[in-house]
């Protein structure tokens, strides 16, 4: 199969996952907020900067650990085996203490996030069911990017889309019919990674795996080579979280609770919009990462042109489906017909998305960037987009602009990062060009 053939396929499988599981998280939303009001929706949201650090770190160690496999591999060294049974043990280690958290101290923990006694009291349960589980979620992220880094872009695709649709259909099943309340949404979620993992053992242990589970001592120097090429996956993960609160605050001061609602509009449909640009870069990490490994410099370019011609047409895309049909998205998530909630979303919708033109370059270009080994590159990118410039835009265009202003923030802060990697490339291109 050619290398843009090769491209189609594993970049469509990757874009389908993602969709999946983005889709999955505005379910389980919608269920939490249907069965338990309010109260069930202010629990989940606090506790969402807890699942993004249990998942980004599982997805740093996971990717990175599976792209060192991948590049060394290429090259002939026997230690490429040695990763995974390495990332095992990591995810082990660190999944345990946030276990330990939420079996113990699940109620101080809420409260520490903000959550009042009513809060707590519902919360408590659901909080200490999905922690307990963090060491699965972390085995999750570890195993699909092996059996995707290991030739196998659609078995990794069904395990997203089962584990997914696992925890829709368990949501609904547990909440509803068996009236479990927040017990069953925690139990439908941490049980649903079991399901993705089972569906990755398909291929593990199939003939056509070349992957290998070789016992060794765990290596700190092993975990930080793979921290530091999957430093973009975890910055990918947390900055959600972290964008989340500082929009939430400054929506609150600019309009209230409604432009915070409207916000939350915004921010539903990010998530799938990102997912297409996550599934772009998730889909070509791997091929690139290989020819890499070979030296194979030419199809190393011909994928990177690829990935960054098909963002970029994606973002053309998507962007004029949500100008188009603003008002139709927005009704989406707008069911009590508030007219004010609908006016601030349709401007956010057409301002905000503005920003997904570069957003896309630059997840691309991030990904790019590890899968090369250029960590230093990729971590710039990350923090720039990720922490640095979304949150000083966000501060400073509201003073300025108010509303309008914070809606931009993700344009400019997309449009600034996206200057400093053409500036990165060009540097590193200086230094290949003296060093030969």
């Amino acid at each position: 199969m050619g290398i843009k053939k090769k491209f189609a396929k594993y970049v469509s499988l990757n874009v389908l996952g993602m969709l999946g599981l983005s889709c999955y998280i505005i379910a389980d939303s919608y269920f939490i907020a249907k069965a338990q009001g309010t109260n069930g929706l202010t629990a989940l949201n606090l506790v969402l900067p807890v699942y993004n650090i249990i998942f980004a770190i599982g997805s740093m160690i996971g990717v990175g650990s599976a792209i060192r496999y991948v590049v060394e591999k290429a090259q002939g060294r026997k230690e490429a085996d040695n990763y995974l049974f390495n990332a095992i043990a990591f995810t082990t280690i660190i999944g345990l203490i946030f276990s330990f958290v939420g079996l113990v101290f699940p109620n101080k923990l809420l409260e520490l996030l903000g959550a009042d006694s009513e809060i707590v009291a519902t919360g408590t349960t659901y909080t200490k069911i999905f922690m307990t589980f963090a060491p699965v979620f972390m085995w999750n992220y570890v195993a699909n990017a092996y059996v995707r880094n290991d030739g196998a872009p659609t078995t990794a695709m069904i395990a997203t889309l089962s584990s997914s649709f696992f925890n829709i259909a368990f949501d609904y099943v547990l909440m509803f019919p068996l009236k479990m309340g927040m017990s069953g949404a925690a139990l439908a979620t941490a049980l649903s990674p079991v399901v993705g993992i089972a569906v990755c053992m398909t291929h593990i242990l199939s003939s056509k795996s070349h992957i290998r589970l070789k016992l060794c001592m765990p290596s700190v120097v092993r975990l930080f080579k793979s921290c530091q090429v999957g430093v973009s996956a975890f910055v990918a993960e947390i900055s959600s979280g972290v964008i989340t609160l500082a929009f939430n605050f400054l929506m609150m001061r600019c309009a209230g609770n409604v432009g915070v609602a409207a916000y939350g509009v915004v921010a539903n449909v990010a998530l799938v919009v990102v997912a297409v640009f996550n599934g772009i870069a998730l889909g070509s990490q791997p091929l690139i990462s290989d020819c890499y490994g070979k030296n194979e410099q030419h199809e190393v370019n011909v994928l990177k042109r690829l990935s960054f011609i098909t963002a970029f047409v994606m973002a053309c895309i998507l962007y004029t489906f949500l100008f188009v049909a603003t008002s139709e998205v927005v009704m989406v998530f707008n069911s009590e017909n508030n007219e004010l909630l609908t006016q601030y979303a349709e401007v956010g919708v057409r301002l905000y998305f503005t920003g997904i033109f570069f957003a896309g370059l630059n997840i691309v270009g991030s990904s790019f960037y590890s899968a090369t080994e250029k960590a230093r590159t990729a971590f710039v990118i990350s923090m720039s987009r990720g922490f640095v410039l979304i949150l000083i835009f966000a501060f400073t265009l509201a003073v300025l602009f108010g509303m309008n202003g914070i809606w931009l923030a993700y344009m400019a802060s997309e449009a600034g990062t996206f200057i400093i990697m053409c500036i990165l490339e060009k540097l590193g291109n200086r230094n290949t060009k003296r060093q030969q």
